[in-house]
């Protein structure tokens, strides 16, 4: 059976990571793929744990080879997933997970459209009481709820969805789908 790169997406409060946890713990043919980004590395930090730590030439010479499946800039610093790192993963035969916001899941998906792009979330209560548990205004409510309903609209380009209401549920379901 060919091994899988599985891209995670939904809003946040659906769970993604706490299902990915699951999966990893469960699975050991199932592991995430260490991101890179050309961000200053800060004290304490180790190149290869947590992130693969590029100056800009080095992330300029990702980005012009193609090595970058997604990426993004965040508060002035670029992010990504490499495909070298991912296919080597794949290539030992191990199914590789990730977990990226839906316009970072449709970047890797236009690249490798083989990847299997799956979209979790829990039903619009659920995700109502998730958010209602940490906001501290109706405003932020409603916003963070809008902000749910955009991605759902954007995230047409996934191959599954996966309802997160129960999370070991969700857990379960994702792992059949991985194979």
């Amino acid at each position: 059976m060919s091994k899988k790169l599985v891209v995670l997406s939904g809003p946040s409060g659906a769970g993604l990571g706490d299902i990915a946890a699951a999966v990893f713990a469960a699975r050991k043919d199932v592991v995430p793929v260490v991101p890179v980004t050309a961000r200053k590395m800060k004290e304490g930090e180790k190149d290869g744990v947590g992130f693969y730590f590029y100056d800009l030439e080095g992330w300029n010479a990702l980005k012009e080879s193609g090595d970058l499946i997604e990426a993004t800039e965040f508060a002035g610093n670029d992010y990504g997933t490499s495909r070298r790192l991912v296919k080597e993963l794949l290539d030992r035969g191990l199914n590789v997970m990730i977990d990226r916001s839906v316009d970072r899941a449709a970047q890797v998906k236009r690249n490798m459209p083989e990847a299997l792009c799956v979209y979790i979330e829990p039903s619009a209560r659920v995700l109502e009481e998730r958010y209602r548990a940490i906001c501290r205004s109706e405003l932020e409510l409603s916003l963070r709820m809008e902000t749910a309903e955009r991605q759902r609209a954007l995230s047409s380009f996934c191959d599954a969805r996966i309802n997160s209401d129960d999370l070991e549920a969700a857990a379960k379901e994702l792992s059949a789908l991985i194979g």
